[in-house]
């Protein structure tokens, strides 16, 4: 895959242009040796969209702007899927999904939230639960990313425990719904194109009063209302929105069949988390390879520092935490293979990995010293985007509750 780099480049410039099994002692045991050719065609092409697009990404990041133009191009290559299963969607194997968010991650971790964002989230809640109607008409277009979508859970007062949510959808005299309450930390919640709002139904006296739904909102409805989130220092080449909900009345058919419970939310989020471990383990993978290119290029002292004994047990420490990573990441694939992943098991592989690419960043960054702060070096910007995805999803502190209650039988929650 890809040519070797050119020695003399600086390091972070292109972090997906060589060979990823090893050329840079990045697959120490050749976890990706033998991927099948399928996948591996998958791997290479978000490869070369990566080295389009990363220049242009890093100017985005420094801006703070969301180059709508480069998401779309993760849609027309067919790369958003996220290994959803369903008739009218390429299928992707989980190890090709996983191999996507984790190439895409290591060249750019806003571009990585794109694709949790419009495939893991909102392309998977329409798959899973909406209606034939609705995904003939908004599918293939949310799959192409012609049209943006957004996952609307969290609230400004329920992040960890979303459970709680205060968003309402009423019935209306004329059959349909209406929308009140607020959301936050929306991606693509101000983009333009539709929301899947997840909601608690107030009806005194129905069956379903109390319950959680979901529906799909066009962003132009009257009272939706999304605003940028502005001043973030993570994932600053995307867009998040807080989200105001203001009466916004929806037809009858906006609700979707599917989505009847809390649980369906939570099915989704569950299915996303290998996707999040995987992504860690690209942004930890372009933190070790920048570490290793600066030691073997920077001089102090008269000599290189791959030549000082403490350098290279930094670079031999990361290099253990990745590859337990890279293992991590290939056997959750197989187990979802296999039909037999559990949700807490994709919980321990995110608990694990975003834990190990803070660890692995942060030496990377200790490495460069001072050029450690640079953009232009990498890995600062990854150093950020890894405290994005550490958080969403579910906090490592709710991962580990989530495992500590399947391993003990005992739940701590609150």
């Amino acid at each position: 895959m890809g040519t070797s780099p050119d020695p003399s480049a600086f390091p972070g410039q292109s972090v997906s242009s060589y060979d990823v099994t090893g050329r840079l002692g990045t697959d120490y045991y050749a976890v990706f040796a033998d991927i099948p050719a399928e996948d591996r065609a998958v791997w290479e092409r978000a490869q070369a969209y990566i080295d389009e697009v990363g220049p242009a990404m890093r100017a985005a990041w420094n801006a703070a702007d969301y180059p709508m133009d480069i998401a779309r191009r993760l849609g027309a290559l067919d790369l958003l899927n996220d290994g959803i299963d369903h008739p009218a969607l390429t299928r992707f194997s989980p190890l090709a999904a996983g191999l996507v968010n984790m190439e895409v991650s290591r060249g750019d971790g806003s571009l990585g939230t794109v694709i949790a964002v419009q495939g893991g989230l909102a392309l998977r809640t329409l798959a899973l639960f909406g209606s034939p109607a609705q995904q003939e008409t908004w599918l293939a277009p949310i799959a192409r990313a012609e049209v943006p979508a957004a996952f609307a859970l969290t609230e400004p007062d329920h992040g960890s425990d979303s459970v709680s949510l205060e968003t309402t959808a009423r019935r209306a005299d004329d059959g349909g719904w209406v929308l009140r309450g607020a959301k936050k930390w929306i991606g693509n919640g101000a983009a333009g194109g539709v929301t899947f709002v997840w909601a608690r139904v107030d009806d005194e006296g129905a069956d379903d009063h109390a319950a959680v739904r979901c529906f799909l909102v066009e962003q132009s409805a009257p009272g939706y209302t999304g605003t940028v989130i502005t001043g973030k220092g993570a994932l600053r080449g995307i867009h998040q929105a807080h989200i105001t909900l203001d009466d916004v009345p929806l037809p009858a058919d906006a609700v979707l069949p599917g989505a009847r419970t809390f649980r369906d939310a939570s099915t989704v989020l569950y299915s996303t988390r290998s996707g999040v471990a995987w992504s860690a383990l690209g942004h930890a993978t372009a933190c070790y390879e920048a570490a290793l290119q600066y030691a073997q290029q920077r001089t102090q002292f008269g000599k290189p520092l791959a030549r000082f004994q403490m350098v290279q047990e930094r670079l031999a420490q990361m290099l253990e935490e990745l590859t337990a990573m890279q293992l991590y990441c290939r056997h959750l694939a197989d187990l979802e293979a296999s039909g037999g992943l559990r949700p807490t098991q994709a919980s321990l592989a995110k608990y694990h990995n975003t834990r190990a690419a803070r660890r692995i960043a942060a030496t990377a960054r200790d490495l460069l010293g001072g050029n450690g702060i640079l953009l232009e070096n990498g890995v600062i910007q990854h150093m950020a985007d890894i405290e994005a995805i550490h958080t969403y999803e579910g906090t490592e502190s709710v991962q580990a509750l989530l495992i500590g209650r399947d391993i003990t039988g005992v739940s701590a929650f609150a």
